[in-house]
């Protein structure tokens, strides 16, 4: 696995998402931003999150869509259950997945960072498969760009966000980097 040309990884299934746009100009990537997704809330391996990433959710397919109809989200990668590391926008690119956040004085987080979407929830742990695909992606885009900060989605929303939520094991993720 290596960046490429733009910022696609090489090595991992690419879905395009057109929820993405320009980085400003002169902002440096350095943060790493922490997930967790499951839709519906609780089950995973279907083809909601891809749908949600590119705009093609059935709302019909499940009450709980109903609250996403015309939301326009993306992240950088999803790691699934099964280790998977599928890509939807190119490093380069700002994908929109922290949202009104803000990191020490400096608002915009999804200018500066890397989004990282976990297959999970904030009440079931994260399976070995998970850490190691996380490591490793997160091992390549520290070398990359030089990250400095690697905080989860609460740490940046605070009182709006939970994720990835108390079940994801920080030191032992920390460690394996």
């Amino acid at each position: 696995m290596k960046v490429g040309a733009g910022g696609w990884l090489s090595g991992v299934r690419r879905i395009a998402s057109p929820n993405c746009d320009a980085r400003p100009p002169g902002i440096a990537i350095d943060m790493l931003v922490i997930h967790n997704i499951s839709l519906p809330p609780g089950q995973f391996g279907g083809k909601a999150i891809t749908q949600l990433f590119t705009n093609a959710l059935d709302i019909e397919a499940h009450p709980c869509y109903a609250q996403l109809q015309g939301l326009k989200v993306s992240a950088h990668f999803l790691i699934r259950c099964n280790g998977e590391i599928i890509q939807f926008v190119p490093c380069g690119r700002r994908a929109w997945h922290a949202g009104a956040s803000s990191w020490q004085g400096r608002s915009g987080c999804n200018d500066f960072s890397i989004g990282v979407e976990l297959e999970g929830s904030d009440h079931m742990p994260f399976n070995d498969r998970q850490y190691k695909a996380l490591a490793r992606l997160t091992r390549l885009l520290k070398r990359t760009y030089h990250i400095r900060f690697i905080v989860g989605h609460a740490d940046i929303a605070p009182g709006r966000k939970t994720d990835p939520g108390p079940c994801f094991d920080w030191p032992r993720y920390f460690a394996m980097c």
